[in-house]
């Protein structure tokens, strides 16, 4: 389970650190793909492989089910983790997050999270704001 918030950096040659704990979680390879309110997410093969059968049974008939499968498959990418537990983030996906040097990556249970550092401190501060609304909405949902 990934849980947590890290502050790392990306290195000139597009690696990032991952957190050590998380490691062995992605010791087998792992993908990250284009994430949610411009962030990248980063699944162990398993989770990934999950996912991708899910999208997969999606109906191609609606244009909702089809954008989102194309904005998480087509925009995937295989990683390893080197022998410094880095990976390699491709140019597209760190334009994409718009990714600068200083990046947050934030464990949530079954992926991490790769944020822009000011992206994330911008959108934390406006969800910790309506935390009161939100943990409503989700009470209607029974959590």
């Amino acid at each position: 389970m990934f849980i947590g918030e890290y502050s790392h950096s990306i290195d000139e040659k597009n690696r990032l650190a991952i957190p050590g704990k998380f490691r062995l979680e992605l010791k087998n390879g792992a993908v990250v793909t284009r994430g949610l309110d411009n962030s990248l997410f980063l699944y162990p093969k398993k989770a990934w492989n999950e996912l991708a059968e899910k999208l997969a049974k999606l109906p191609i008939s609606q244009a909702g089910s089809r954008a989102f499968s194309r904005l998480m498959l087509a925009g995937a990418m295989d990683v390893l983790l080197d022998k410094q537990g880095r990976i390699n983030l491709p140019d597209y996906l760190k334009k994409y997050a718009g990714l600068k040097k200083k990046v947050v990556i934030a464990g949530l249970y079954n992926r991490l999270e790769i944020w822009d550092q000011q992206t994330w401190e911008k959108y934390k501060a406006g969800t910790e704001k309506n935390s009161g609304d939100i943990a409503e909405a989700l009470g209607e949902l029974g959590v």
